[in-house]
């Protein structure tokens, strides 16, 4: 066993490093470093299902994390991409795999059947763990991608009970063959303990575990707190498990219930090495059971099946991202994430083989197409990945450094509606700017109007020096991207740590990042006019002009003080919040205080 762990560990070492140098990405260095000790070149690994079954608990750990990112809100938002672009896309790829299978392969319509509805599948180790690896989850495309993973990895338990009745043609129990300790139970019975064991993790979830984890938690051992993690996680989907019902599933749903839970950081933080690591071993393992003999001797036909089968995901993945009007480029994203095979399809071979569905020889072959269509999924990304790096070279022929005006006074990097606000105000008093801004839209629309602006990117540490960083004053950082001001400015405390720095704050989560950074000079871009606003309401509402001028200034002084202090705490989401609402708590006191002060001194000059 220790020599099998020194194997999957430095072939990793060995192969990931130099994938992602080569901008392959790791989930594609895993699996060229499976296929690399596997059987066919080095022959350090033999047969891989026990390994296989180890390794698929790191897609539960995976759909646990992504349960603590969802709150239950967000959840009830996407349910119409979960149900109706997830339902259509099994729908529709299982009857277009069945037609494929039926009509030109001429295999039984249940055999053709069962290889739809495992085709349809998709891999959510592969698809998650690339989408987030290359920051793309949280777009259009990621997030139905997401919807459409979520409802295949939920269809999963009624194809289980589906294909039972494929091979027998009656009625059987909804858990066969899986270990169930309730197969044998009547079909009522099953579904009535499913749904009582999820209310269950529902209801520990939301009730018992933050009380056990602040109970861990005072005890100051990491480690055990850790220990509970896993034991929760394994738990789950043991039960789960025990029932019939998908694991993955299981700790999904935990993992929702948790998503507003104090602890949700910190489980994130213990849980992700050992996600890491497993879906490590996972496309390892997969790299490593590929069959290159039956490859081989099958190649003609592997590979015709292989294209096929991307084929047609594709074509239904675009026709329902056109129906779901994504935008374009979203489209394609969204067709090439899901368009291959999945790990969830070898656990239902297995079972049709079981059933004598699917002959041996058709087992073995759909298991090849399935690894093959995930080995060739990273590739897909990345030419995907390829066109939207030179469509952004196409776009982005910026102004070259010699073409900049450099200046020794102030320099905005964004010229959108907040930095005309700051650049009109200095130009008034005399100043002399140089601007840039990286939206060629914006900078046509501003030169019509006579205003000399270049388009660059502040980002860039050629074009921040043409602009005249080492000799100006002040630099005035008005973008409206959050990770790009980040990027500013730790580029600028590098490199010109006698520049002053100002910032524009999206909102408080951005500020207090700002602080940490040591910017002290921000403004959030909406805190100001809703202050003012706040005061024309209490206006309106009937008080006087000098009250509602100074209950506004009150506020604006105890709001950024607030700011200031909470900021080292930000990231505790308790202490956090604890801390935010005594916060809250004062303000009201003082608010209450100054406005009987002002009462009695009204009060005295009336007496007067």
């Amino acid at each position: 066993m220790l020599e099998l762990s020194v194997v999957y560990l430095a072939a990793a070492i060995v192969a990931v490093p130099i994938a992602k140098r080569l901008g392959l990405g790791s989930v594609l260095g895993y699996l060229l470093a499976g296929i690399l000790i596997g059987p066919f070149i080095l022959s350090l690994v033999g047969d891989q299902t026990e390994v296989m079954h180890f390794a698929e608990f790191g897609v539960v750990m995976m759909l646990f994390l992504v349960g603590l990112e969802l709150q239950p809100s967000r959840l009830w938002k996407l349910r119409r991409s979960i149900i109706g672009l997830g339902g259509l896309q099994l729908g529709l790829t299982t009857f277009a795999v069945f037609a494929v299978c039926f009509y030109i392969f001429l295999l039984s319509w249940q055999a053709s059947l069962a290889l739809g509805l495992m085709l349809a599948l998709s891999s959510t180790a592969i698809v998650l763990q690339t989408l987030t690896e290359k920051g793309w989850i949280k777009q259009a495309a990621g997030q139905n991608s997401f919807s459409v993973l979520l409802f295949q990895d939920i269809a999963v338990i009624p194809i289980l009970a589906l294909l039972p009745l494929l091979a027998f043609g009656e009625s059987v129990p909804i858990a066969t063959g899986s270990g169930s300790l309730i197969e044998h139970f009547p079909v009522l019975w099953q579904v009535i303990i499913a749904v009582a064991m999820i209310s269950l993790i529902v209801f520990f979830g939301k009730y018992i575990a933050s009380p056990v984890f602040r109970y861990i938690a005072e005890t100051r051992l990491k480690e055990i707190f850790t220990v509970f993690a896993l034991f929760l996680v394994i738990a789950i989907a043991l039960l789960m498990q025990k029932i019939g019902l998908s694991p993955a599933l299981g700790t999904f749903l935990a993992g929702v219930v948790l998503a507003e839970s104090e602890f949700r950081h910190e489980l994130e933080a213990d849980i992700e090495p050992f996600k890491g690591l497993l879906l490590g071993l996972f496309f390892i393992t997969v790299g490593a059971s590929i069959d290159f003999s039956l490859l081989f001797e099958y190649f003609a036909l592997v590979f015709t099946c292989v294209i096929a089968l991307i084929l047609i995901k594709a074509a239904v993945l675009f026709t329902l991202g056109s129906i779901f009007k994504l935008p374009g480029k979203q489209k394609l994203l969204f067709t090439l994430a899901l368009a291959q095979g999945g790990e969830f399809a070898f656990v239902l071979l297995s079972l049709t083989g079981s059933l004598s569905i699917l002959t041996p020889e058709q087992v073995k072959l759909a298991t090849l197409v399935v690894a093959i269509s995930m080995l060739l999924a990273p590739i897909l990304l990345l030419s995907y990945e390829f066109i939207e790096r030179r469509d952004q070279q196409v776009k982005s022929e910026f102004d070259s450094p010699d073409q900049i005006e450099p200046t020794k006074n102030v320099i905005i990097a964004g010229y959108g509606r907040f930095g005309q606000v700051v650049g009109r105000l200095l130009k008034a008093q005399g100043y002399q700017l140089s601007i840039l801004d990286h939206s060629p839209s914006q900078i046509e629309l501003l030169r019509r109007f006579g205003s000399k602006v270049f388009y660059g990117d502040a980002a860039r540490l050629d074009l921040l020096a043409a602009s005249g960083a080492a000799e100006a004053q002040l630099l005035v950082i008005a973008i409206d991207e959050p990770v790009k001001t980040l990027a500013i400015i730790t580029l600028c405390q590098k490199y010109y740590p006698n520049l002053k720095l100002v910032a524009r704050a999206i909102d408080r989560r951005h500020a207090y990042e700002l602080i940490r950074l040591g910017v002290i000079s921000f403004r959030r871009e909406t805190f100001d006019s809703a202050v003012n606003l706040g005061v024309d309401v209490l206006k309106l509402l009937g008080n006087s002009e000098s009250a509602s001028l100074r209950a506004g200034e009150l506020f604006r002084h105890h709001d950024e003080a607030s700011l200031e202090s909470l900021s080292h705490l930000w990231g505790d989401d308790h202490s956090y919040g604890i801390a935010f609402k005594q916060r809250l708590e004062d303000l009201t006191q003082v608010l209450e205080e100054d406005r009987k002060q002002q009462d009695n001194l009204n009060a005295c000059k009336g007496e007067k």
